[in-house]
């Protein structure tokens, strides 16, 4: 079981760091990061020029312990992030999976922010 798990995870990673040699996050178009396990989930607006985190969310975030992580939560946060993003006039993102197959959570999340007006 433990071998399983260490392999589907270098895979992933392996998947991720072929993704971002690709994809950079800039002030006009930052990087939509989104993490997920079988607890929790995250998403962080990254410009990558700066290093710098311009917004997130998670949750672990007090008033969002409510949301699971499930696709149902999944789109609750993505709709979330996507109203945080327009009210610092950021429209545009370029989305990194991190890793992960898009479907079901993370294409739940996509869409979430997609339905709040982001484009990407």
């Amino acid at each position: 079981m433990l071998r399983k798990m260490v392999e589907k995870d270098r895979k992933r990673l392996k998947r991720k760091t072929h993704i971002r040699k690709r994809i950079s996050g800039t002030a006009e178009r930052p990087r939509m990061t989104v993490t997920r396990s079988n607890r929790t989930l995250s998403i962080q607006i990254i410009d990558d020029m700066k290093g710098h985190t311009l917004a997130s969310a998670s949750t672990l975030e007090k008033e969002l312990k409510s949301i699971k992580p499930t696709v149902e939560g999944a789109g609750q946060l993505g709709e979330l992030i996507g109203k945080r993003l327009l009210e610092k006039n950021i429209k545009t993102v370029v989305f990194d999976r991190n890793g992960y197959l898009y479907h079901g959570i993370i294409k739940a999340m996509a869409d979430g922010a997609r339905k709040a007006g982001i484009l990407f």
